[in-house]
C-alpha cells in the first residue's frame, strides 16, 4: 500500500510508530510550577550529539505545551530516567493524562533522589538518569487543529548510574532490561518482547 499521512491512511490503527523502532522511551521527572512533580513517559525520545551529550523529546497535543514540554521550558530543566523491565508498569501508569499539578511519583508510589546540579529530582529506582539542562525548542505545526508539535532539546549535563549497573566498569543494557517501544502496544526488552495497554485502554 501508499498512502499519505495527511490524507490518512485507512488502517485501523496508523503503522507509523510500528515503522519507526524500536524507539527509546523518555521517562521525564519536571517540576510544575508550584513546585510539585511530574512524571511521564514519551516515545518521541533521542539523543542527538554527545559532544557535548544531547538529548531532545517532542511533545504534542492540545495547547501549546504538555506539562513535561511546558515545565521544561518553563523551569529550564528536567531529567530523563531510564525505564527498565522493573519500572514498566510504573511507566505506563504514568503516561495516563491526569489533572496538572498532580504528582505522579505519588500515584505509583515511586521514591524520587535528589539530582546534584538542578532541583528537579529523579526517580531513585531507574539505574540511569540524566540532569538536564533546556537549551532549545523548535515548533512544526500538525496538520490538525492540534499542536504544534514541540522539539525540547537538552544538554546533559549530569549522568547518575547506579554502582550496581555497571559490571567491568560498562553500562549493560540487557542486564538492566532497558525497555523501548514499538509501536500499538508493543514494547522490546533487551532479550524479547512483550505487550503493554495504556492505563486508558484498560477500563
Amino acid at each position: 500500500m501508499f498512502y499519505e499521512p495527511k490524507n490518512g491512511h485507512g488502517l485501523p490503527r496508523d503503522p507509523f510508530k510500528a515503522l519507526v523502532a524500536p524507539r527509546p522511551i523518555g521517562w521525564f521527572t519536571t517540576l510544575n510550577d508550584d513546585g510539585s512533580v511530574n512524571l511521564a513517559p514519551y516515545s518521541y525520545f533521542n539523543a542527538v550529539a554527545d559532544d557535548p551529550p544531547i538529548v531532545f523529546f517532542s511533545s504534542g497535543g492540545a495547547g501549546r505545551f504538555k506539562d513535561s514540554a511546558r515545565n521544561a521550558v518553563e523551569r529550564g530543566e528536567f531529567v530523563h530516567n531510564l525505564v527498565t523491565w522493573d519500572l514498566r508498569e510504573a511507566m505506563n501508569a504514568t503516561s495516563e493524562e491526569v489533572d496538572a499539578g498532580v504528582d505522579e511519583t505519588k500515584l505509583v508510589s515511586l521514591d524520587l533522589a535528589p539530582c546534584e546540579l538542578i532541583e528537579t529530582p529523579r526517580v531513585a529506582a531507574s539505574p540511569a538518569s540524566f540532569e538536564c539542562r533546556t537549551i532549545k525548542t523548535v515548533e512544526f505545526e500538525q496538520n490538525g487543529e492540534d499542536g504544534p508539535n514541540t522539539l525540547v532539546f537538552g544538554e546533559v549535563i549530569g549522568i547518575h548510574i547506579a554502582g550496581g549497573a555497571l559490571e567491568d566498569g560498562r553500562f549493560d543494557p540487557e542486564a538492566q532490561k532497558i525497555i523501548a517501544r514499538l509501536g500499538y502496544a508493543n514494547y522490546a526488552v533487551a532479550g524479547g518482547t512483550f505487550r503493554m495497554l495504556r492505563p486508558e485502554l484498560l477500563k
